[in-house]
């Protein structure tokens, strides 16, 4: 690692090191006025409704940073994030940080010198909902702080041949023609997910009713129709469906300027997999691998990720020339 990416790195992790520093070094310092079982949890009016073992605070405290500042580093400093959506990136990071950084003190804070009941948990702990807009303000000021000091570097540019090329491949159409083209886009973890997504809700069902078990069974039902998404490629422009109509993605014809095939990397260029939304960029992530890259006439781009992408885009861009000769 040279030492502009270490610079670059550095300045994505910083706040996923200070706000887990500025939180253990608060257990350390009010270790002792805390209870055996501090107040873990509280509900909408902020009333205390759960509890935990007072070892678990620093352990899950470095565990939920250690998690979120790495997968947030590997997303900017691997993802082809440039000019302004580089800052944006980085001053999100500081903002999550400082949010959740903000209300794990708070929830530390306000189990000082609680009054221990029988089994040594904290009584009358509440968090007071000025605290949410205080962690709101907090990473306001913290994403404003990592803005300008990413404004401060040289932002990353994209790399050279991004762009879809003018003279990208074609198929040859005779007049009158109408042609099409579909692919299903089969992956592993999707019906996995559903199948994790169905357990935990039985168990919910089980062990607390409906109010746990229904939401994961819900969200089962409306994935399980994603587990073999199609592309379709045709007059109408790009068309991403499941088993079932709804919900579908559509971007019309008329709205893209051209099209290429890529490889493409959904963790590092979009952050995750699912309907992406990226500064400049929308998607369908399914899977890793080759990808349809539509620009769209406003200069934002679309891509979704299917075998034989390159079939698709070259139909896309005859489709295009079609539509252009017409007009």
């Amino acid at each position: 690692m040279n030492r502009k990416n270490l610079g670059g790195t550095t300045l994505v992790v910083l706040p996923f090191l200070l706000a887990p520093v500025v939180d253990l070094v608060l257990f350390l310092v009010f270790r002792d006025r805390l209870p055996d079982r501090p107040a873990s949890h509280f509900a909408v009016d902020g009333q205390a409704d759960r509890h935990m073992e007072l070892i678990w605070y620093p352990v899950l405290c470095a565990l939920v940073f250690a998690v979120t500042g790495v997968s947030w580093v590997l997303t900017v400093t691997r993802g082809k994030f440039h000019g302004r959506a580089h800052r944006l990136a980085v001053a999100g990071g500081y903002a999550f940080a400082a949010f959740l950084g903000w209300l794990l003190a708070a929830a530390l804070l306000a189990n000082v010198d609680a009054v221990e009941g029988a089994r040594g948990e904290a009584q009358g702990v509440s968090l007071p909902m000025w605290q949410l807009a205080a962690a709101l303000g907090a990473a306001v000021l913290a994403g404003g702080i990592g803005a300008g000091l990413a404004a401060l570097r040289p932002a990353p540019v994209p790399p050279a041949g991004d762009e879809p090329a003018g003279d990208a491949a074609r198929i040859a159409l005779a007049d009158g023609e109408v042609v099409g083209w579909t692919r299903g886009v089969g992956s592993l973890w999707l019906p996995l997910i559903v199948l994790l997504l169905v357990a935990l809700g039985a168990v919910g069902l089980i062990v607390s009713g409906w109010a746990a078990g229904l939401p994961p069974l819900l969200i089962a039902v409306l994935m399980a129709g994603f587990v073999r998404p199609c592309v379709v490629v045709d007059r109408r422009g790009i068309t991403v469906s499941g088993t079932l109509r709804w919900p579908r993605v559509r971007v019309p014809l008329d709205r893209i300027e051209a099209a290429s095939s890529r490889h493409i990397n959904p963790l590092a260029e979009y952050g995750g997999w699912g309907y992406r939304i990226r500064p400049g960029r929308t998607g369908v992530m399914l899977r890793s691998g080759e990808g349809i890259v539509a620009t769209l006439a406003d200069g934002r781009k679309f891509a979704v990720t299917v075998e034989d992408s390159a079939t698709g885009a070259a139909l896309l861009n005859t489709l295009i020339d079609q539509r252009k000769a017409e007009h």
